[in-house]
C-alpha cells in the first residue's frame, strides 16, 4: 500500500486504561505517527481506500497495528476531528 501525505487533525488524544498497560509510550507514539501520516498499518486494501475516502470526506478514520512485543491495537479519529481514542480490539 502506498502511504500517502495525510492532512488532518487528531483533537484530543485518548488512550483507554487496557491499551495504557500494554503499550509502550513508543508504541504509542510511533502508532499516532503512521496514523496521522495516512499509514493505517493492518488494514485490508478496501479499508485503506475507505480510510483514503474519509480523509476526503470528512468521516471516521481507524487504524490497525501491532506493538514492539505483538499486541494488536487501534487508533479511531473521530469524523469530526475532536478526539483520536488508542484501544484494543476487544474493548470497540
Amino acid at each position: 500500500m502506498a502511504v500517502q501525505c495525510a492532512s488532518f487533525t487528531t483533537g484530543i488524544v485518548v488512550i483507554t486504561p487496557n491499551a495504557l498497560d500494554q503499550l509502550t509510550p513508543a508504541d504509542i507514539q510511533r502508532g499516532l505517527q503512521r496514523h496521522q501520516a495516512g499509514d493505517w498499518g493492518d488494514l485490508g486494501e478496501e479499508d485503506w481506500k475507505e480510510n483514503d475516502n474519509a480523509l476526503r470526506t470528512g468521516l471516521r478514520l481507524l487504524s490497525s497495528y501491532r506493538s514492539d512485543s505483538g499486541v494488536p491495537f487501534w487508533i479511531i479519529t473521530e469524523a469530526d476531528r475532536s478526539a483520536t481514542t488508542l484501544l484494543l480490539p476487544d474493548e470497540y
